[in-house]
């Protein structure tokens, strides 16, 4: 590092840096910066959107969270009273010191399950996997919570609306058209929910959170490296991934899907986890580590590019102004100037698909009103219910019903709303953007009343992928393979962990 910085490269950069505090080019981008921060701070818009409901403030002493907080905790108290009881003998045990060794160290175990599960390829995945692992992870918690007073599953830290959305989702079987195929979907969302309360729980500390997005750092890593690879061996172009007539992407290679079965769900993977590489790279203390992540970030944006997918692009682009505006809003002049700057550098094959977005020649974009139009009749017959959990049971409600127009098959509506409220009826689709809102309202509150550190910085990525999720979930449904939904799940944990960290550094 002291080469580095002594190198005549080095000493370029220095020279440039302080020649651009000097200059009027840097006091002009401060202004601006500094008007957009006094915009924010005293806008008549933002500041209730910031505001924290009255429904979530009251959440914390309620007596619905009370109890609940109870009934979770009623397994960690049993193993307490057995190991007062039989302390001697678990103290002089290897394997149950072991055991307690390994629970302590959940949120490090989870890492390296995240990391394993996240590089399966898919001709080897299966959806169990995702279900075991939480629950070998909530076994862990437990032993951790048997020596432990302060172990402890944190329901209050869930919230009020993301439990009414799981609860939903349990209606959304009981009501369902085809009980039997909404219960399989059912065990993907019971994975998703251990996720959240795993991670809740298990992060303690900045450490704990770290760790968790260096596991994810490193699927970015593999998965972007195997995407390159890809493009290097060649991949044959696929009319299905693209429009019909090949004229309006004559200059688009084959897209990379990396170790997944779609490059929509690899986009997706990506779209939810390079915000955290990025804010990983900015808190990182060491400059090895910085450098390690940053590298990291630019190859899973380069993977990202690969993919060719228009939704999660324009998501990406979305979470990055996001995340700017919420970690550094003097910033947002010149990350848009660099943005600029940036155009003329794309490839012909990225700007000619960017020109495709909103263009009704295309028939991937025409292909989506039949889809639209089959929804919304869903939602017209069965406004309350919904069809029933899980794209397998809408299919076969469609198809009864007659519902759908379009010539290719009905897979899901193609859009995050309207795919959760005709699977989770009207219920579902309420709690799930009450819940969204939440989140993101209190990680920009969290933030904004947090002083620099680890924590905000991650707080900030983790609330920039969902709003960048979000905008991408209206022309795709996210939760359509159920290791992105556990992804979606485990960005909602990390927010939800950051705001919790920066309570507590504030």
């Amino acid at each position: 590092m002291t080469l580095l910085r002594e190198s005549c490269l080095g000493q370029l950069w220095l020279l440039l840096l302080a020649c651009y505090q000097d200059s009027v080019l840097h006091r002009l981008f401060a202004a601006a910066g500094g008007w957009c921060s006094r915009q924010i701070d005293e806008s008549r818009v933002l500041r209730p959107l910031c505001r924290e409901g009255m429904v979530a403030r009251a959440w914390p002493d309620s007596l619905l969270c009370r109890l609940l907080t109870f009934l979770a905790d009623l397994p960690a108290r049993f193993l307490r009273w057995f190991f007062r009881l039989l302390q001697a003998t678990f103290e002089d045990s290897f394997f149950a010191r072991l055991a307690f060794t390994l629970g302590d160290e959940t949120a490090a175990a989870q890492s390296w399950l995240i990391l394993l599960l996240w590089v399966i390829p898919f001709s080897r995945w299966n959806n169990a996997y995702t279900l075991m692992a939480f629950g070998f992870l909530l076994l862990l918690f437990h032993a951790g919570a048997m020596h432990r007073t302060d172990f402890r599953l944190n329901v209050k830290a869930l919230g009020f609306y993301p439990l009414v959305l799981f609860g939903s989702i349990f209606l959304a079987v009981i009501f369902s058209r085809s009980r039997s195929l909404s219960t399989r979907f059912l065990v993907y969302h019971i994975s998703a929910a251990l996720c959240v309360l795993v991670t809740v729980s298990a992060v303690r500390h900045m450490e704990d959170l770290k760790r968790l997005v260096a596991g994810a750092a490193g699927c970015v890593l593999v998965s972007s490296l195997y995407g390159v690879v890809q493009r290097f061996q060649g991949i044959e172009v696929n009319a299905s991934y693209v429009d019909l007539d090949l004229a309006l992407n004559e200059t688009m290679p084959g897209r990379v899907m990396s170790f997944f079965d779609n490059p929509n769900t690899f986009a997706e993977v990506l779209l939810l986890l390079l915000p955290l590489v990025l804010a990983l790279a900015l808190c990182s203390k060491s400059l090895p580590a910085r450098l390690a992540a940053l590298g990291v970030f630019i190859l899973g944006t380069g993977a990202l590019l690969m993919t060719y997918s228009r939704a999660s692009w324009v998501g990406f682009a979305v979470a990055m102004v996001v995340m700017v505006f919420l970690w550094k809003p003097s910033l947002l002049p010149l990350f848009f100037l660099l943005c600029c700057l940036a155009v003329p550098f794309l490839p012909v094959s990225v700007w000619n698909r960017i020109l495709t977005i909103g263009n009704p020649a295309d028939s991937s974009t025409a292909s989506r009103f039949p889809l639209y139009e089959a929804a919304l009749r869903v939602i017209a017959k069965s406004p309350v219910s919904g069809a029933g959990l899980g794209t397998a049971a809408v299919q076969r409600y469609i198809r009864l019903h007659n519902l759908y127009r379009g010539n290719s098959p009905f897979v899901h509506a193609h859009n995050f709303y309207l795919q959760v409220w005709i699977e989770a009826g009207l219920l579902g689709i309420v709690s799930f953007l009450a819940s969204m809102l939440w989140n993101i309202k209190r990680a920009a509150h969290a933030v904004r009343h947090c002083g620099d550190s680890a924590a905000r910085t991650l707080t900030c990525a983790a609330a920039a992928a969902l709003c960048g999720a979000m905008v991408c979930g209206l022309a795709d449904y996210l939760w359509n393979y159920p290791r992105v939904m556990c992804i979606f799940w485990f960005v909602f944990a990390a927010a939800l962990s950051g705001v919790k960290l920066c309570g507590e550094t504030s």
